[in-house]
């Protein structure tokens, strides 16, 4: 077992295990560790816990100091200093002509970096403003090509729903979003309706992808054949938050309608499958 603390570095960042070195801290404490980018200064988003060591990914590095108010106005100078960075590297992409857009300007800690975001739509050759930044800066340069994705929960802004984006608001990590948790879902398969402003598919249909499979695995799906009360028919849609399906009877005429039932009412004879078609990915390629 091995007794941690849980430190982000980004108002909603990814959380980082490091060692407290007998330090009681609480949760929004400030303290300064090392990373592989060198001393950072981060807030505690995990007080003190003890956890098993098979959940380390890597070595426990320890906690440098607790946060003083010194380091806290030299993090808010890094603020200042990385506003102006931002402006001088945006005129400098354009005086390059380069084809790419600046999104965001990190110092580290202690100085010894300076991280440039970018997106494109390809790949750039930064060689020549990398050296131009670094005669500027006198410092180690890193220019960082991201997606659309990590640009969105770096600016931040209203998703459709009208609230805050969720990867800016509360989301660690991003998740792994399907075409097929859309159509398990039974929601249209419309580019505008279920992509963010980022251009990729909602994080949201990911929320209740586990409720919708289990919902799933105790209800008929579409094309799957089924004992109803007035006969055997195929399954032609389902409702799976009502709970009921409308049947095509075998024994009905071609021009009647399908008949609702319950889940409940119907046995299952052969199951359906929900398939993502070859035509249906290339089209929603460029979503996931």
């Amino acid at each position: 077992m091995a007794e941690v603390i849980g430190v982000r570095f980004k108002e909603v960042g990814k959380v980082y295990y490091f060692d407290p070195l007998d330090n009681k801290l609480s949760r929004g404490d400030m303290v300064i560790v090392e990373t592989a980018r060198g001393l950072e200064c981060g807030e505690v988003a995990t007080p003190n816990k003890t956890i098993d060591e098979s959940e380390l990914t890597h070595p426990l590095k320890p906690l440098i100091r607790i946060a003083d108010e010194e380091d806290l106005k030299h993090l808010a100078e890094n603020r200042l200093r990385e506003s102006e960075a931002y402006k001088i590297c945006e005129q400098k992409i354009a005086n390059h002509h380069l084809d790419m857009k600046l999104v965001n300007v990190e110092y580290t800690f202690d100085n010894s970096k300076i991280l440039f975001y970018f997106t494109a739509d390809g790949r750039v050759d930064f060689r020549a403003l990398v050296k131009d930044l670094a005669s500027i800066f006198r410092t180690r340069i890193e220019l960082r090509q991201i997606g659309v994705r990590d640009e969105a929960k770096m600016l931040g802004g209203l998703g459709i729903c009208g609230k805050p984006f969720c990867c800016a608001s509360f989301m660690g990590e991003f998740q792994p979003v399907s075409i097929k948790m859309a159509k398990e879902q039974g929601l249209s398969l419309s580019p505008v309706k279920i992509s963010g402003t980022c251009g990729r598919l909602m994080c949201c249909l990911k929320y209740e992808q586990e409720a919708y499979t289990d919902l799933l695995k105790r209800t008929p799906k579409i094309g799957a054949i089924v004992n109803t009360p007035e006969g055997k028919g195929l399954v032609v849609e389902n409702n799976l938050i009502a709970r009921t399906l409308k049947v095509k009877l075998d024994n009905a005429p071609e021009d009647v309608a399908p008949k609702t039932f319950f889940v409940k009412q119907c046995g299952l004879v052969k199951d359906g499958y929900i398939k993502v078609g070859k035509k249906e990915l290339e089209e929603f390629k460029g979503l996931e």
